[in-house]
């Protein structure tokens, strides 16, 4: 009944003419970007007032577009999403808890940046964004730079007896520098797009939902011929993350399977990884 009342109503104002009408010069004011040089993609789950906090600063950078992953929230979160996406390059992605492996390979293909920064619901920095100037900085040093983290630079181990592996925080690490290491962890997880497409493809699905597939992408660049970086981006939490939050269990359970899948993948070439992280730090 719903929808024949809808036809009756959209047939009478086809009619009457009385339907609100667009235009192209209406279109072209909404000012839409199609080359910009920083895809930002925000994962997110019921924390929508995280995510509004740092729009405003986020769009201090002119040359950017926004794209939102809404993974599972309840309505109140999606509407305030919707509502707070005002701008022509501002885009909401819903998905219905497929967790970032899989929302952030999808949001990675629909972006158009020339530099792809992964964030999530609990990130805040300071709103001049010298952060996404220093991160394109080192891009535009090193040629063959594809990942660069500003959260964690990590170590990988692998424990032969238990046979799984995980990044450990390296603790050498000091603020105000450039390094390359062997993996970092999101968030800000920034990837040079054109790299990412010609030789690394995909974030490997076979860690779905979530945990060890950002050590995956890292360790399998270093072998793709490619390089990662890490420098301190200074963020801050604004709370704990919706991971952390709703998934303790589920992530220890994940620990143990990815960490497992990344040891048989990548402990045989640990030894040749960090040899090509010596000689890209000289």
């Amino acid at each position: 009944m719903k929808l024949l009342l809808e036809k009756i109503r959209l047939a009478i104002l086809k009619r009457t003419k009385r339907a609100p009408q667009k235009s192209y010069a209406a279109w072209v004011a909404k000012g839409y970007n199609d080359t910009p040089e920083v895809s930002i993609i925000i994962q997110s789950h019921d924390k929508s007032l995280q995510v509004c906090h740092i729009l405003p600063k986020l769009r201090h950078r002119k040359d950017i577009e926004i794209i939102v992953i809404d993974d599972g929230s309840s309505l109140e979160h999606t509407q305030r999403l919707a509502q707070a996406l005002t701008g022509a390059n501002e885009f909401l992605l819903r998905a219905n808890d497929l967790y970032e492996n899989r929302t952030y390979d999808k949001a990675i293909r629909l972006s158009n940046g020339k530099y792809i920064v992964l964030l999530q619901d609990d990130d805040d920095f300071d709103s001049d964004v010298q952060w996404m100037a220093q991160a394109i900085g080192y891009f535009k040093q090193h040629p063959r730079l594809a990942i660069i983290g500003g959260n964690w630079g990590l170590r990988i181990d692998f424990d032969d007896e238990n046979r799984w592996g995980h990044g450990m925080r390296d603790e050498t690490l000091k603020s105000g520098e450039f390094r390359f290491v062997p993996s970092v962890n999101r968030a800000p997880m920034w990837i040079r797009r054109d790299l990412f497409m010609e030789h690394l493809h995909h974030i490997d699905a076979d860690f779905a939902p979530f945990q060890y597939d950002d050590d995956e992408l890292c360790l399998r660049a270093w072998l793709s011929g490619l390089q990662v970086g890490w420098y301190d981006a200074r963020f801050r939490s604004l709370s704990a993350g919706g991971m952390r939050l709703w998934n303790k269990g589920f992530t220890g359970e994940q620990s143990q399977r990815n960490g497992k899948r990344l040891y048989s993948m990548y402990a045989h070439h640990m030894k040749e990884i960090l040899e090509k992280v010596r000689e890209a730090n000289g």
